[in-house]
């Protein structure tokens, strides 16, 4: 028969596997979503981010690849900005609408805006117009790696950029399941995603980790595909030449998200 003293001892241990075994889990936690209700699974990595990019990749599905059109309710399309070419990187401007063409490779249902004067990719270390990588045409001082080999994206005039859905290759507005991206060098706390849905109703904000002169990922995964449009936040700052050290300055890298799908018709 069980004393109460083994009894207390047998809680005790219970108690202590049950923390490690949380302790010991998936790098993944939840915030709840503002005024909705909704608890979407959050990803978080700073440093070493390959297993956290690789764990959100996972929630998602499958790759989905680059052609037009739906390619089903699961799975997850990509953004790495290597294919940009030359002449649509930095010191030019990347048409808001470069990743959704009618098709492949560009066919990803991204539209991109901000308030600023536009949206830009650095250029390459072989550009035919001898342009800095990395943005260090803009800044010689910026020192900003990258996930994926060796494109950057960020606004320029503004750290801001909005994102909004489509089926990839058409017009047709789309919702997504979530939204995750790399940032390079991220050193102070601040919101850096914000969702919504198709009314402009915040789905949430989510901070971004600190990664100074590293790699960060944040990406955010909601039970069904509510997301119509992200707006960005990159730093507190947009980049230049000035900017001082009380700033922070960051950029991005992939970009990743669920396949997006039609919004409803709505019926007369």
């Amino acid at each position: 028969m069980m004393t109460y003293k083994n009894s207390l001892s047998f809680i005790i241990n219970v108690l202590v596997l049950a923390m490690l075994l949380v302790s010991c889990g998936p790098a993944q936690a939840t915030e709840s979503s503002a005024g909705k209700g909704i608890t979407p699974a959050v990803i978080r990595g700073a440093g070493h981010i390959g297993s956290a990019v690789d764990e959100y990749r996972g929630l998602l599905g499958p790759d989905n690849g680059t052609e037009p059109g739906s390619q089903g309710s699961s799975g997850y399309r990509e953004i790495n900005w290597d294919g940009v070419p030359d002449e649509l990187a930095a010191p030019n401007f990347l048409p808001s609408d470069f990743f959704n063409a009618p098709q492949a490779p560009r066919a990803r249902g991204a539209f991109f805006s901000t308030p600023g004067e536009g949206i830009q990719v650095s250029a390459d270390s072989d550009n035919p117009t001898g342009t800095s990588p990395y943005f260090t045409n803009i800044n010689s001082g910026y020192t900003f790696r990258t996930f994926s080999e060796e494109r950057l994206f960020s606004p320029i005039g503004s750290n801001v950029v909005d994102l909004t859905f489509f089926v990839p290759g058409t017009n047709t507005p789309a919702t997504v399941r979530g939204f995750g991206a790399v940032y390079t060098d991220v050193d102070t706390n601040h919101t850096a995603f914000e969702y919504f849905d198709k009314d402009g109703n915040s789905l949430g904000t989510f901070e971004t980790p600190v990664g100074d002169a590293g790699l960060s990922f944040l990406g955010v995964v909601f039970p069904e595909p509510v997301v119509f449009r992200v707006q960005i936040r990159y730093g507190t700052a947009a980049l230049g030449p000035d900017v001082g050290s009380d700033s922070d300055v960051a950029v991005m890298d992939n970009f990743i998200y669920g396949e997006p799908q039609p919004l409803p018709v709505a019926s007369n």
